[in-house]
Formats: C-alpha cells, structure tokens, sequence
C-alpha cells in the first residue's frame, strides 16, 4: 500500500514577490528633482540679475591735446595725440573689470593712429574714473581723401575727430563674476586745431555728450 506524503499545511500559500527596483522605477522621481532644481535655479537667477542688472557704462571726452600731426609725406600720416575720457559707472551694486582694452583715432572712419593697448582697469561701483591714454607715434597708410581733407580742415581750424576704445569687460557683484563681454565706445570729438599748433586744444561744441556705448 502507498503511502501519501504528509502535508501539514492543505492549502499552501504562495510566497509574496518582493518589488524589483529597475531603472524604470527610479526615473521618475530623478526627472521631478531635475525639474525642480533647474527651476529653482532659474528663478534665482532672475531674482539676481532684477537685483543686480547692470547698466553700460558712460564714458565722454572731456580734454584734447595734439603734439604732433604730420600730413606731408602721403600716404602716411603720423601724430601724436592725447585724449582725457571720464567713464562713469553707473551700477550700486556692481563693479566693472575691464580686460585688453585699446585705443585709437580714427577720421572719416579711417584710423590715423596705431592701436595702443590700455592697462586692465577695475571700476568701483557708482564711480568716475579718468583715463588720458597717448595716442599715436608710429605713421599710419590712409587714403588720399584723408590726407587732404585733413589739410583742408586744419586750414579752417575745426577737425573732427573720432576717439575709438575696444576691449572686454565683466561685470562683479560681491563674489560673482559675469562672462566676459565685448564693448566698443565711439567718441566723436570737435578739435579746434590750426597748422602748427602743439598742446591742449580746445573742444568745440558740447562735451557733455556721451559716448556711444555698445556692450
């Protein structure tokens, strides 16, 4: 005779499956904390930047002196210039680094002095700061056209004149710094100047006129 199995349990119950994590499972809520802190860093930023928006600065000329302008050997001109520009920071909050900056001037959109590169030059919050940078000493090609409209205009005594700075700026506020930015600043400038003239010469005009300033 067969004998059957004991069982002391009739009616058996299966084992409970434990819940398997997969990559799936864990998604979700890694995409939800992504949102939220990029969100979160988002409106940071713009709490910031309404706090500490930055203004350009503002720069004019505000005093002029020619040395030396020699026009008789086209088609190179050489001079030797001076230029005192007032550059005005108009942020309470924020300060300006400027990076390579340089300097020229230019007539009737063509350069007649070398570029001469400034020293780097840190601008305190809602400051004023004057810079008198020498310009030329080295002759410069120019067209015809130049060289003699600025015989012509030396002969009337009224040359106009353009003072040219480029170079890179960032803005500071405490320990943040900006990315760096380019900014270019034209000063267009009447000059009371006659042949043979050397030293400060008079600005005509208004000087209270800003310069242009592209940031």
């Amino acid at each position: 005779m067969d004998e059957k199995p004991l069982n002391n349990h009739p009616n058996p119950k299966p084992m409970a499956e434990e819940p398997s994590y997969t990559p799936r499972n864990y998604r979700r809520p890694l995409c939800t904390f992504i949102t939220v802190f990029l969100l979160l860093a988002a409106l940071t930023a713009l709490i910031l930047f309404l706090i500490y928006r930055p203004h350009k600065p503002q720069f004019t000329v505000v005093g002029a002196a020619v040395y030396d302008l020699n026009t008789t050997s086209p088609p190179f001109i050489s001079t030797s210039m001076q230029f005192t520009l007032i550059t005005r920071n108009p942020n309470k909050r924020v300060a300006i680094i400027y990076e390579k900056l340089s300097a020229y001037v230019s007539y009737r959109n063509q350069p007649i002095t070398p570029r001469v590169v400034l020293p780097p030059l840190y601008h305190r919050k809602k400051s004023t700061v004057a810079v008198s940078p020498v310009l030329g000493g080295s002759p410069v090609p120019v067209s015809l056209e130049v060289a003699n409209g600025l015989v012509m205009d030396e002969m009337y005594g009224v040359v106009a004149l353009r003072v040219v700075l480029l170079g890179r700026l960032r803005w500071k506020a405490g320990g943040i710094k900006t990315g760096r930015h380019g900014v270019y600043v034209e000063c267009d400038v009447w000059v009371g100047l006659k042949k043979g003239l050397v030293g400060e010469v008079p600005l005509l005009g208004s000087t209270s006129k800003d310069c242009d300033v592209d940031v």
